[in-house]
């Protein structure tokens, strides 16, 4: 196994080295796009490709970029739909940062 590879599958998104202090009280949006989303579907496993928007506004803390590029990279083995893929990104990132407000897209390739 590649060292890429152990660290994707040794990643938890619950962990607080992911997390840094939100040090601005004032409300302002922090957009992340990841252009290199895949899973594979759960019916034929062919790989789906997605571009995964993420725009939120931090409340107490805010996420380490590497961390979300690991965190969307777990996916990469997965048998997940489309729907489900996006609420699990979207309902672990809210727990986890409690933010003000969030918004995800995932914008998938058709096959």
């Amino acid at each position: 196994m590649k060292y890429g590879e152990s660290e994707i599958n040794a990643f938890n998104i619950k962990a607080e080295e992911n997390y840094w202090p939100n040090e601005h009280a004032k409300n302002y949006v922090i957009n992340i796009e990841l252009p290199e989303f895949m899973c594979r579907c759960p019916r034929s496993g062919y790989p789906d490709f997605a571009t995964i928007k993420i725009s939120y506004i931090p409340s107490d803390r805010v996420i380490e970029l590497k961390a979300i590029k690991l965190y969307i990279n777990s996916f990469i083995d997965r048998h997940i739909s489309h729907e489900n893929s996006a609420n699990e990104i979207y309902d672990s990132l809210y727990s986890q940062l409690k933010p003000r407000w969030m918004k995800l897209t995932a914008d998938f390739n058709p096959r």
